[in-house]
């Protein structure tokens, strides 16, 4: 680009264009200059000086500085998270989901479960890829989560699922997982949702698991807890508390179809089931994207079914992958929006101050427009 010129820059020019020994021996006609603007700026400058005392040449004009980079690059930034809903051995499903969002690029960033959800989701906070989940989930003894006690509290006790937890997660409290994780669980007390991030991650999923009357309630402190589906039958809120911009939210849970169910593990299931529709329904609405693997038919307690709950939910979530890319791709066409404009103002606030900071003869020649040392953004 070529320099800006400006007065001081005028007065620096030859009138003779040559050096000595390329002079020709006829010498030149002079010619008149033409151009109205320097004229202009000569006359401007003259009537300045007759009227102003000399005052020093003045030095080049503040340069503009560069615009700031962007803070968002297209592809980047955005953070996935999944919130993992309850259903007892529906929960598998959880790992078929997980899996196509790993394959697809979008791998969670952040973790809340709720019941079945917390168990698979603790396993994946604490470094676990997709594939390692469903080796696990394969290798999984029934027996070895089970530890059946009579008790006017429920009939598991509840501390086997805690220990398994606990080895998964080779003994990691919450705050030293992998990902960010909560597990929600429900202060029986008051009913007040209670999200677990710190502490011993197995009680946390033990009591976010504790189904009232098949689990006993888990005294934590000077509370009681159980199940957390009883509040947030999919932990949507909790996954937006944890930083997630975008919310996938896994619902596995059972709804009433007109059937009444069998053996008293359904009955209660059912129960809780219609006592969480609506308001699970409410934060489903929060969600930006909502999948729901079809394991209707896969009974609470049957473990029997978990291959068959995994292929689900790859089938549910490879449904909904184009919303969730549509949803990523408006997101950082809004945040691109967003830096763009905030460039624009900086620029814009920029080239003030620069024209702020020029001298009078700069701002002279600008009035006549050939300085360009403060552009337009």
């Amino acid at each position: 680009m070529p320099a800006a010129i400006g007065i001081d820059t005028l007065a620096g020019f030859s009138t003779d264009p040559l050096p000595p020994g390329m002079r020709p021996t006829t010498p030149i006609k002079s010619t008149a200059v033409t151009c109205p603007r320097i004229l202009a700026v000569v006359g401007l400058a003259l009537l300045t000086a007759c009227g102003s005392p000399p005052t020093a040449v003045p030095g080049p004009a503040a340069q503009l500085p560069a615009p700031a980079a962007a803070t968002v690059t297209p592809g980047a930034g955005v953070k996935v998270g999944i919130a993992l809903g309850g259903g007892a051995a529906k929960g598998f499903a959880h790992i078929g989901v997980i899996k196509m969002l790993e394959a697809n690029g979008f791998a969670p960033a952040v973790v809340a479960g709720t019941s079945a959800g917390s168990v698979v989701g603790a396993l994946y906070a604490s470094g676990m890829n997709a594939f390692e989940l469903q080796q696990k989930a394969v290798a999984l003894d029934e027996t070895s989560i089970r530890d059946l006690q009579l008790s006017s509290g429920g009939l598991v006790l509840g501390q086997k699922l805690e220990d398994y937890v606990n080895e998964q997660v080779r003994r990691q409290p919450l705050e030293k997982l992998a990902k960010p994780f909560v597990a929600v669980a429900t202060r029986l007390e008051d009913g007040e949702r209670t999200m677990f991030s710190r502490g011993n991650t197995g009680q946390a999923v033990r009591a976010s698991s504790s189904v009232p009357g098949v689990f006993q309630p888990v005294a934590i402190g000077r509370f009681h807890f159980v199940d957390g589906g009883v509040v947030s039958p999919v932990p949507v809120d909790a996954a937006r508390q944890l930083g997630a911009d975008i919310v996938v939210a896994v619902d596995i849970s059972s709804k009433a179809r007109g059937q009444a169910p069998a053996g008293m593990l359904g009955t209660l299931g059912q129960s809780i089931a219609i006592m969480g529709q609506k308001l699970g329904q409410a934060e489903l609405a929060r969600a930006d994207v909502v999948v729901r693997p079809q394991v209707l038919d896969i009974g609470a307690a049957d473990f029997t079914q978990r291959a068959s709950a995994i292929l689900e939910g790859e089938r549910a979530a490879l449904a909904v992958m184009p919303q969730i890319r549509e949803r990523v791709a408006q997101l950082q066409a809004a945040r691109e929006q967003a830096t763009r404009l905030a460039q624009q103002k900086t620029a814009e606030a920029q080239r003030l101050a620069c024209l702020e900071q020029r001298s009078r003869l700069q701002k002279l020649a600008g009035m006549a427009g050939i300085d360009s040392a403060c552009p337009a953004p």
